[in-house]
């Protein structure tokens, strides 16, 4: 492991030749630190969402509207009681369209320092939104784990594949509470 001021440091997961500003669909999950029951719970297999997790909701819808230049399109998103799934589609637009075709380049893309007009730049300010909604409602409590985990979507294949786990996770969820 790679180490950061003499500390570990979990190398990133991102691929390192893609450019997370390109035209491309994404799928990712956000989670809430230590995976706590902020967003509400499952009862009777609905999942009831709580104050935080209808500003979670409301958020996320905001983002095409707060990010117009990234001409984005908000796929499948569900809130979980302590996670939150989701796919965006960044289109072309004016920090794009110079990319290759492919997505792919020769020199890594995901440097560290400040990131805009990018997929990290659309989480960091969906987290921040939804934090600083969460403590004017009074949770002080209130955090998101700092990662996330994201897959670009190559094919519609795995587009419609995970559109359906998005869309049945509550399902799924409500299979594992049975079998505990």
């Amino acid at each position: 492991m790679d180490r950061y001021k003499n500390k570990y440091r979990i190398s990133s997961t991102r691929l390192q030749t893609w450019n997370y500003a390109n035209e491309g669909a994404y799928f990712i999950t956000i989670c809430t630190k230590n995976r706590e029951h902020f967003f509400g719970e499952i009862i009777e297999g609905k999942m009831i969402l709580n104050e935080i997790g209808r500003l979670t909701e409301i958020e996320w819808a905001k983002t095409i509207e707060i990010r117009q230049d990234m001409n984005l399109e908000l796929g499948a998103f569900v809130v979980m009681p302590n996670h939150f799934h989701a796919i965006v589609i960044i289109k072309e637009n004016e920090f794009n369209n110079s990319n290759n075709n492919d997505g792919m380049s020769n020199k890594p893309q995901n440097q560290f320092g400040p990131q805009s007009k990018n997929l990290a730049a659309i989480i960091r300010g969906f987290k921040s939104a939804v934090t600083a909604q969460a403590r004017k409602l009074g949770n002080s409590e209130f955090a998101w784990q700092t990662l996330y985990h994201d897959h670009i979507i190559r094919n519609n294949q795995s587009l419609e594949n995970i559109q359906n786990y998005i869309l049945n996770n509550l399902e799924k969820k409500d299979e594992d509470n049975f079998n505990k």
